[in-house]
């Protein structure tokens, strides 16, 4: 059974307002003739005989009444946005605007919905967007960085891919981490782990995390993460890892650092043997990145100590580049 008009027209109503679409009609003079599923924060208007400036303000309704003059004159439509406050939250809204009719009886229709959402996600995206750009960035820097040093200390290219291949693994643990909290950073005790679980021998037990598991900023989170892989490395080639038996600890607490607020990681390696080697020669990269690299990358302080039968090295960052989770300490433990 064909519909009636009033029942289409109701369905066409019921249709706009699902989608969340206003109409205005206005008549040449750009006075408003007809308006449908307006807005609660619109419907005060006069309608009709209200006009733009009632609808959207004075600057606004300006703009908007010079650019329907020139649709209604040329018959090109047009579309621009507008914002507007609306109990104190900006809102934005998207005018799709038209000539409708041919004659000096023709009229401006305007197709309005509200985008205010899909802005806010487009504004997010391009902020990510941008912040992705500059991560990467710093990324390859690191990449370069790295690549460089490494080949400088190193005598072949087998020995240079080893390390340079570790060495990206380490970066990508730490990155993967990262990404894992949509850039907001790592926990220290899983960034620890992290680093440590390709090198930990399997019967060797329990590795030790212990104090306080705070949140790391990317920033310094890849830097820890390039420090830590430095020293599990060299353990792992010449001390404690190598040795089966591991005394290896890690531990963080808080320490004040010139007036301000810090945290002091600590790696404290116990050798088998006292007269065993290590890669931390004076000029090395491993050496540079402890005791340059990481301090000044985090805004910090770092010092490596080598004496017979221990390896010690302690590192102090600001609270710029963590978050402290207000629990008690505990020790966590990788099997």
């Amino acid at each position: 059974m064909p519909l009636a008009l009033e029942s289409k027209a109701a369905l066409l109503q019921r249709a706009l307002g699902s989608a969340g679409i206003s109409l205005i009609y206005q008549d040449p003079r750009l006075s408003v003739v007809y308006a449908d599923n307006l807005p609660a924060h619109f419907q005060s208007v006069p309608i009709p005989g209200g006009t733009d400036v009632d609808l959207f303000g004075a600057t606004h309704g300006r703009n908007l009444e010079k650019m329907k003059q020139q649709v209604f004159e040329t018959g090109k439509p047009a579309t621009t946005e507008v914002e507007i406050s609306v109990e104190g939250e900006m809102r934005t809204y998207e005018l799709k605007i038209e000539r409708i009719g041919n004659d000096q009886a023709a009229g401006i229709l305007s197709v309005i919905s509200e985008v205010t959402e899909a802005r806010h996600r487009e504004k997010v995206l391009k902020s990510l967007l941008r912040e992705l750009s500059h991560r990467s960035k710093n990324l390859l820097a690191i990449i370069q960085g790295i690549a460089t040093q490494t080949a400088r200390n190193t005598i072949s290219l087998d020995s240079f891919l080893v390390k340079f291949r570790g060495r990206l693994q380490s970066l990508s643990n730490s990155q993967d981490l990262i990404t894992d909290s949509s850039w907001r950073g790592a926990f220290l005790f899983e960034l620890v782990e992290k680093q440590f679980a390709p090198y930990w021998p399997e019967t060797a037990g329990q590795l030790p995390i212990s104090g306080i598991n705070v949140h790391l900023t990317p920033n310094a989170a890849v830097h820890v993460g390039l420090a830590l892989h430095e020293l599990i490395v060299n353990s792992a080639s010449y001390g404690a890892i190598a040795g089966n038996r591991p005394a290896v600890s890690v531990s963080c607490h808080e320490v004040t650092s010139p007036g301000r607020k810090a945290i002091e990681i600590s790696w404290a390696e116990t050798l088998c043997d006292p007269t065993e080697v290590h890669e931390f020669s004076e000029n090395s990269f491993g050496k540079t990145v402890l005791e340059r690299v990481v301090p000044s990358s985090v805004n910090g302080k770092a010092e490596l100590t080598l004496v017979p039968g221990q390896i010690e090295y302690h590192l102090i960052i600001p609270d710029a580049e963590f978050e402290i989770l207000r629990r008690p300490p505990r020790q966590a433990a990788m099997r």
